[in-house]
C-alpha cells in the first residue's frame, strides 16, 4: 500500500525537537518559525508536558465518554479561567475542522436557520460544514457545495449588515487573524459593529481561534484584542502542543440537550492531559505575555528590514502570528531558510512568508531569524 498523495512534501525527515528547535535523520538543527503549522504553543518536546503524558499513558489511555473522566472537569475550570470564560461551556473534540463543524450545528439549532456569512479568503477546515464556510473553491467538493454560504469582504460592515438584515442568517464565523488568508486582520469597528448587528438580527457570532488564539496574538485569544465577546469561540492547533484535540467553548445562552453532540475520542484522558499541561507551562512561563513581547519585537526588526528592502511589501500581524509579504513569489525564499538556513517558516499565497513559532521564542532567536531571512532574501534577488 502507499500513501495517498496529496501533500507536498520537503525532502527532509524531522525526528527530533526541542523547544524552538528540530532535528533530521541527519542530525542537522532547524530553527523552527512554522511550530508544525501553529500547532507547537508551548516548544517541541516540553519536560513537563512529556512527563505528565507519560504518567497519563502509564494508568489509563482511554475510555469513552459514557463515564465521568475528571480530567474533563479539571479542564474546563482551567481553561475558563485562562481565557476570561468561566461563565461559558466547553465541549471537547478531536480537531478544528470538528470544532467549527460542531459550532456551526449549535448555531444552527440555537436559530433553526441554515445560512453562513464567511469571509472572503476565509479557511475553516476540511470537513462538510468547515469546507462549506472555507472560501477555495478548489477543496469544496461537490457534495458539499450546499449553498449555505455567503462570502463578503472582510472589513466591510456594511456589505455583512446588509447581508444580516435579511434576516436568514444563522451565523457569521470569522477568524480576527486569517491564517490561509495571508495574516489579514479584522479591525475594532468592524468587529464590534459585527457583534452588535448579530445581535439585532438574533445571528450567532463564531469566532475561529484555531490558529490566531491560545496565546499566539498576545492575548489568550485573538479577539480579545477587539473589544468583542463572541457567542461561540472554537480551538484546537495550540491546545494539546501537537496531542489531537479540538474545543468548542460556548455562551450560557446554548442549552445543552443530551445527543446534540457527540464524539468518541474527544475529551479523552491523553487529549486532556496535553491540554492541562499546556496550561501549566503558558501560565508558569508568561507565554502569552513573551508572545506579545517577542511578536513585537520581530514584528518591529522585519518592519526595519522593510525600510531597507523594497521586495518587503508589508509586514502585518500580532504576536506570534506574522505576515511578511514580498513582490516575489516565497518558493524560493522559502526554500534557500530551510535547505541553506535551516530555518522553517509557513506561507500563504504566493507571495507571502507566514510565522508560527512557539510562543517560547526568544529575542534572541527572532534575531536569528530575521539574519537568516535577510540572506535568503539577498540571495533570490
Amino acid at each position: 500500500m502507499q500513501l495517498f498523495d496529496v501533500y507536498p512534501l520537503f525532502d527532509i525527515n524531522i525526528t527530533k525537537g526541542a523547544g524552538c528547535h528540530v532535528w533530521d535523520d541527519h542530525g542537522t538543527e532547524y530553527l523552527d518559525l512554522y511550530g508544525g503549522h501553529a500547532v507547537i504553543s508551548i516548544g517541541h518536546c516540553h519536560p513537563h508536558y512529556t512527563a505528565m503524558l507519560t504518567a497519563q499513558l502509564s494508568k489509563l489511555g482511554f475510555y469513552s465518554n459514557s463515564v465521568i473522566n475528571t480530567l474533563q472537569q479539571q479542564l474546563a475550570e482551567r481553561l475558563g479561567k485562562a481565557c476570561g470564560y468561566d461563565d461559558y461551556q466547553l465541549f471537547l473534540i478531536n480537531s478544528g475542522a470538528e470544532a467549527n463543524e460542531n459550532a456551526l450545528k449549535l448555531a444552527s439549532f440555537h436559530t433553526g436557520r441554515t445560512r453562513v456569512l464567511s469571509a472572503e479568503k476565509a479557511f475553516h477546515g476540511r470537513t462538510s460544514l468547515a469546507v462549506e464556510v472555507t472560501n477555495n473553491p478548489k477543496i469544496i467538493a461537490p457534495i458539499n457545495d450546499c449553498g449555505h454560504v455567503t462570502y463578503l469582504p472582510l472589513n466591510d460592515l456594511d456589505a455583512w449588515e446588509r447581508e444580516l438584515a435579511k434576516g436568514d442568517v444563522a451565523a457569521c464565523i470569522i477568524e480576527c487573524i486569517q491564517g490561509v488568508g495571508g495574516i489579514r486582520m479584522v479591525d475594532e469597528e468592524f468587529a464590534k459593529g459585527l457583534q452588535s448587528a448579530c445581535k439585532k438580527y438574533g445571528t450567532v457570532l463564531i469566532c475561529d481561534e484555531i490558529q490566531c488564539g491560545y496565546g499566539r496574538s498576545g492575548k489568550f485569544f485573538a479577539h480579545q484584542w477587539l473589544g468583542i465577546r463572541p457567542d461561540i469561540i472554537t480551538c484546537a492547533k495550540g491546545i494539546g502542543n501537537g496531542f489531537p484535540m479540538g474545543a468548542v467553548i460556548i455562551s450560557p445562552e446554548f442549552k445543552p440537550v443530551y445527543g446534540m453532540l457527540g464524539t468518541t475520542f474527544g475529551g479523552n484522558h491523553m487529549a486532556c492531559t496535553a491540554a492541562l499541561a499546556v496550561l501549566d507551562v503558558i501560565e508558569n512561563e508568561h507565554l502569552v505575555e513573551n508572545a506579545h513581547e517577542v511578536g513585537e519585537y520581530l514584528i518591529g526588526k522585519l518592519k526595519e528590514m522593510q525600510q531597507h528592502n523594497s521586495h518587503i511589501v508589508d509586514v502585518r500581524g500580532r504576536g506570534m502570528m506574522i505576515g511578511i509579504e514580498l513582490d516575489i513569489p516565497h518558493k524560493n525564499v522559502r526554500s534557500r531558510l530551510i535547505h541553506e538556513e535551516h530555518c522553517f517558516t509557513g506561507c500563504a499565497s504566493t507571495n507571502i512568508l507566514r510565522l508560527l513559532p512557539p510562543l517560547c521564542l526568544t529575542k534572541q532567536q527572532a534575531d536569528e531569524f530575521v539574519e537568516k531571512f535577510k540572506r535568503s532574501l539577498n540571495s533570490c534577488l
